[in-house]
């Protein structure tokens, strides 16, 4: 049994708590709480923890629907049906196509359930005595009875899991509303969008306080009650993705953190990329953070295995059929290197699956297991692993010679994946490790920023990586550009009425990269006046 599974999102506790939190951490059901109801503090370290417990499992709700504008946004994944016209199919088109309005009903549904944890964190975190004004954090006396350790561990995680949920906002929507502090409705009306600028600032403060307070056990010493809860080392890896995301990055501060990660940790890459994914295996030393979920028909389970696997392949592939969802381009199948004689890149196959009897064969293999009955696999969903540490160093260093540092930090990524050392021969006829002399050597920075770019594409396809990977390269809509026309003829064409290719790549531009702020926000509000997005 998993010792640590995030629980239902819900607030106040029920008079059951001390019993419920003997033994191993199971089901802790807590009632909701509204938004007018704003004087309920947590009481004790107990009551703290199980409401952080809440939070740690209202990271799931807003994965229901971030492939969409992650996966599906970028050259990894398209529909598989082009002209139906069921509601959801619709809307997921409408992503694809860069053609998405304000009042699209799934990007405001990621939008509320992003929220609606926010608000659980920052009831923990009033608990806990933190506030953040004027554009620092203030910790004052909590009113939860906790002792000093026990604040700092409990903080640490809080402010992880808000500057997590305020990353991804700030990456797809631009400048949102900082909620930091529960409030009541008449006050949450009059708050309006800050600067992009100042919502990192607030992800920021809140990472280099996590960094500070939350556990610094290497990985070996972690206890397993306490595997899937944020650390300062998870801490540390988010922050140095912050940095090398801002607007002016901070290179030099990310490579920092990452190497005192990498030193220090305890983590390290796993023997084999199959062994990452491994329900069997989870929480292994390779993942520094991942969303937890739990099967067994306790209402935890991971609905990823149902949604992606073949639609109309009944029970072929999984109990409950599946919806086609997130289905992978071919140029995501081909990028990875296979052979039939010699070096073969391992990810390919634990990454995309291909079932025969479609003409539309491809599916989402990363997080799939069987299920007893749909929505309910067992796959944690990975955030943040220690190749991507290892990948964001190298980005972090930037070219440094076809035998440097960094064309190393790539290479070791590859090996894992099953990369032989290229000695001569034609470099793209199997699976190699880039050498480090001859025409198929990494000679500048833009082959190297092309070289990483790809490795991250192969290493972390389906994680939710590849957009925001593709925006903080520079390389978004070129790319998309690119891949509407490479698949223009075999899919794009198809659709009724037909949408002619040069209309299509103009529909990616640099104000559509960010999704637009649902229309909801601005029209009920009576108060203020919300500014929506360039282009919207």
């Amino acid at each position: 049994m998993k010792q640590f599974k995030q629980i239902t999102t819900r607030f106040i506790i029920v008079v059951s708590l001390a019993a419920a939190l003997t033994s191993c951490k199971k089901i802790i059901d807590v009632e909701p709480v509204s938004n007018e109801t704003v004087n309920n503090f947590y009481k004790n370290y107990k009551e703290v923890s199980v409401a952080l417990s809440g939070c740690y499992n209202g990271m799931q709700e807003p994965l229901i629907n971030e492939w969409q504008f992650t996966e599906l946004r970028s050259d990894n994944a398209r529909q598989r049906s082009v002209n139906s016209t069921t509601n959801t199919n619709m809307e997921l088109n409408v992503l694809n196509l860069y053609t998405a309005g304000p009042q699209h009903q799934q990007i405001y549904n990621y939008w509320l359930a992003t929220y609606k944890n926010i608000r659980n964190v920052n009831y923990v975190l009033r608990s806990l005595g933190v506030t953040y004004q004027n554009n620092q954090l203030v910790f004052s006396t909590p009113t939860a009875d906790v002792t000093e350790a026990q604040r700092d561990e409990l903080v640490g995680q809080a402010l992880f899991i808000r500057a997590y949920h305020y990353f991804n906002l700030v990456r797809l929507y631009g400048g949102v509303f900082l909620v930091t502090e529960p409030l009541e409705a008449a006050q949450a009306r009059k708050v309006n969008r800050s600067s992009i600028n100042d919502t990192y600032n607030l992800i920021t403060k809140d990472l280099e306080a996590a960094v500070a307070k939350a556990s610094l056990r290497p990985y070996t010493q972690i206890v397993s009650t306490d595997l899937g809860r944020a650390n300062a080392w998870a801490a540390k890896a988010l922050l140095a993705k912050v940095y090398l995301t801002l607007p002016v990055p901070r290179a030099a501060d990310a490579l920092t953190l990452l190497d005192d990660v990498i030193a220090n940790s305890g983590y390290g890459l796993e023997s084999s990329f199959a062994r990452v994914f491994a329900i069997n295996n989870e929480m292994n030393k390779e993942i520094l953070f991942a969303v937890r979920y739990k099967a067994g028909l306790v209402g935890l389970g991971n609905p990823m295995a149902n949604l992606f696997a073949p639609a109309s392949s009944g029970d072929a592939v999984i109990n409950g059929d599946g919806s086609g969802f997130n289905y992978p381009t071919t140029s995501v199948y081909n990028a990875f290197t296979a052979s039939t004689t010699s070096f073969s890149d391992a990810r390919r196959d634990v990454t995309v699956a291909v079932y025969a009897n479609s003409t539309t064969p491809f599916y989402v293999n990363k997080f799939f297991s069987k299920v007893v009955v749909a929505g309910d696999a067992e796959n944690d969903f990975t955030v943040l692993r220690f190749s991507d540490v290892l990948l964001m160093k190298a980005e972090a260093q930037g070219y440094n010679g076809a035998s440097g540092t960094s064309v190393g930090l790539i290479n070791q990524v590859r090996a894992r994946a099953g990369a032989g050392n290229f000695t001569s021969g034609t470099f793209t006829s199997a699976f190699y490790q880039y050498p480090v002399t001859g025409p198929d050597a990494i000679a500048s920075e833009a082959d190297f920023q092309a070289a990483l770019l790809k490795e991250r594409r192969l290493e972390f396809a389906f994680e939710n990586q590849r957009f925001f990977d593709l925006v903080r390269f520079g390389q978004a809509v070129t790319t998309m550009q690119n891949h509407y026309s490479a698949e223009y003829s075999a899919y794009y064409s198809r659709f009724r009425p037909q949408i002619p290719l040069a209309t299509l790549q103009a529909n990616i531009n640099n104000n559509k990269l960010l999704l637009p702020i649902p229309q909801r926000e601005i029209d009920t509000n009576t108060e203020i006046t919300i500014p929506q997005n360039p282009g919207y």
